[in-house]
């Protein structure tokens, strides 16, 4: 079905130009897109990368530091473990704060 009857030979080579670009393009396309394979790619900033390298450091330390667990547990064992109650009120409230903001 034609929609309109042009006469003007001009015209009709223009027509006949775009739908061959037209094809052309739609054919170069397609075989492009099907040889790309989605790939992907995150790009990290400086500090982004120190703080990975810090969290992966951070994760090989135990969770327990047994050496000063012992310590404590000899100075309890002894009598001569002793923390001021000013120290354990400033660590409460230092903690809470921390609570607070995290």
């Amino acid at each position: 079905m034609k929609v309109s009857d042009i006469k003007d030979v001009n015209a009709q080579y223009i027509q006949q130009y775009q739908r061959s670009e037209n094809a052309a393009g739609a054919a170069d396309r397609q075989p492009a897109a099907a040889s790309v394979k989605p790939s992907e790619k995150v790009d990290l900033s400086t500090m982004a990368r120190d703080i990975q390298k810090a969290k992966v450091e951070v994760s090989k330390l135990p969770d327990v530091r047994e050496e000063k667990v012992r310590e404590i547990k000899d100075q309890v064992d002894k009598g001569t473990y002793n923390v001021s109650g000013q120290q354990i009120a400033d660590k409460m409230v230092g903690e809470s704060i921390i609570d607070l903001f995290a």
